[in-house]
């Protein structure tokens, strides 16, 4: 099949289809007499596999090793299955790190929405900072500085 309908099929551009050929992801292909690539069917199982593997957050070079190995039909089960394993691992640690975010993010946001109205712009900058670093709630009084209205 030419470059066209694997890129139709596959719901990839002809431009990514080079790409993943160049960088060895997908078999090179035989040209036919007109310079035209000509693909196997199955090239558009293995580009399904790739870009599924690359929303699920796996490299190139990662999923260049998880591929099916060609010249024996399939793949290399273990490997297979630890970096899967390997992959669901970094997910539930990027997922910690994106909730630890995203209440600090939320505690800035409740700071800054409800913070004391008679303090300085600088105070007010220090009592959100206060809170997002866990530090203990000071008693400030109101500054005598003049206040400004964009703090």
């Amino acid at each position: 099949m030419k470059i066209g309908e694997l890129a139709k099929q596959s719901g990839l551009t002809a431009s990514r289809i080079r790409f993943y050929e160049a960088s060895g992801l997908i078999q090179a292909v035989d040209r036919k007499a007109n310079g035209y690539r000509d693909y196997p069917p199955e090239a558009v199982a293995i580009l399904d596999i790739i870009a599924s593997a690359q929303n699920a957050g796996f490299t190139l070079d990662e999923i260049r090793h998880l591929l099916p190995v060609a010249s024996k039909g399939g793949w290399h089960h273990e490997e297979l299955v630890e970096a899967i394993q390997h992959k669901i691992v970094e997910i539930e640690a990027m997922q910690q790190r994106l909730k630890a975010t995203k209440a600090q993010l939320t505690t800035a946001l409740d700071s800054i929405k409800n913070r004391p109205e008679d303090l300085s712009c600088v105070d007010r900058a220090k009592w959100v900072l206060e809170r997002l670093h866990g530090e203990p709630i000071k008693a400030a009084a109101p500054s005598k500085a003049r206040r400004s209205s964009t703090g």
